[in-house]
């Protein structure tokens, strides 16, 4: 016996697939419109938990450096929030503005340069036009080549997360087309 229920408590007993799929879809949609009145979340609540396995990326304790950079109107998809490619690239400017502020550029870092090896990002919140966005971002898990620069990125006036991630960072030898070993004084900087 089936005992399903729909939104309204009637049994799904005797119910057409039709009906059933639009008293799915109102329950998915009250609850993805309910957690903050006149904005939505960043996605439904799955009845059986998120079908999708995930990625989890663990913050560290401390972020060395924040800048804040606004979302502009190109920044916006057809959804009406952050396009997803538009957030990598304000992480790539929060990265050039990270390198800056410790006196290096992507191409000399204590005379070596760095490619993006690999990225990965977890979106939190949906981000709008207009809104100010704090960019925190250190240097984490080095190995010989290489270091993550860990981020995590939250809506200035209220502090909802947006989304967090990591970029694997490799130092690289431009004039030799080779990879070089993190610079000793890059890494110290975030010893203990």
């Amino acid at each position: 016996m089936n005992d399903r229920r729909l939104a309204n408590g009637q049994s799904v007993q005797g119910r057409s697939p039709r009906v059933l799929a639009i008293a799915q879809r109102r329950r998915w949609r009250n609850r993805y419109n309910s957690v903050i009145p006149g904005r939505p979340r960043a996605g439904p609540s799955f009845p059986d938990g998120d079908p999708m396995a995930r990625i989890q990326i663990d913050l560290p304790g401390h972020f060395c450096f924040a800048t804040e950079i606004a979302i502009y109107i190109n920044h916006i998809n057809y959804g009406n929030h952050l396009d997803n490619t538009a957030l990598l690239a304000l992480v790539s400017e929060a990265r050039v503005r990270f390198f800056k502020s410790l006196g290096y550029s992507e191409l000399d870092v204590e005379g070596v340069g760095i490619i993006v090896a690999d990225a990965a990002v977890q979106y939190r919140s949906e981000a709008f036009h207009g809104e100010v966005l704090v960019f925190s971002l250190t240097a984490h898990d080095f190995n010989r080549y290489g270091c993550d620069l860990v981020w995590q990125v939250a809506e200035r006036d209220s502090g909802r997360e947006v989304a967090r991630g990591k970029h694997g960072i490799i130092f690289f030898d431009y004039a030799a087309r080779k990879p070089a070993p993190v610079p000793p004084a890059f890494a110290a900087r975030f010893a203990g």
